[in-house]
């Protein structure tokens, strides 16, 4: 009966040990997810803004080749001028695996580099509207 105590004992003590490292696991997953969203959705604003640059979609006055919105990216752009066919860039707007929503803080080209609020005028970037703090001690909104 002790021998089965002083068993259950050290297993216990061994399960607490590894709680943290399972916590530690967990954040570091959902933070390569966010890197994945962020790296993806930046990768489609690239896109379309070469495609504008080489004139392959129309673009609207004053939007400097940059998407309008992120839908934009979903939905598609039609290919040069006369032409019915469309280009997308995204099949979806990623989720933010910090706050579980295809929510986004979105940076125009004209918002000034420390705006926390967007413009409007055009997606030049994209950041997670988490408030939380990474393992490394940046924020994530700041990634």
């Amino acid at each position: 009966m002790l021998e089965l105590i002083i068993a259950s004992s050290i297993l216990l003590i061994l399960a607490s040990a590894a709680m943290p490292v399972v916590r530690v696991t967990i954040v570091r997953t959902r933070e390569a997810q966010l890197h994945k969203a962020l790296r993806e959705i930046r990768n489609a604003i690239d896109r379309y803004k070469d495609y504008a640059d080489r004139n392959l979609i129309r673009v609207e006055a004053g939007s400097e080749g940059y998407p309008p919105d992120l839908d934009t990216l979903v939905k598609g752009v039609l290919i040069g001028p006369g032409s019915d066919r469309k280009v997308r860039f995204l099949r979806r707007i990623p989720v933010d695996p910090m706050t579980g929503r295809a929510e986004w803080n979105l940076q125009s080209i004209q918002d000034d580099p420390d705006s926390t609020s967007w413009g409007g005028g055009n997606v030049f970037d994209v950041h997670s509207k988490s408030q939380g703090t990474a393992l490394d001690g940046t924020r994530y909104a700041d990634w």
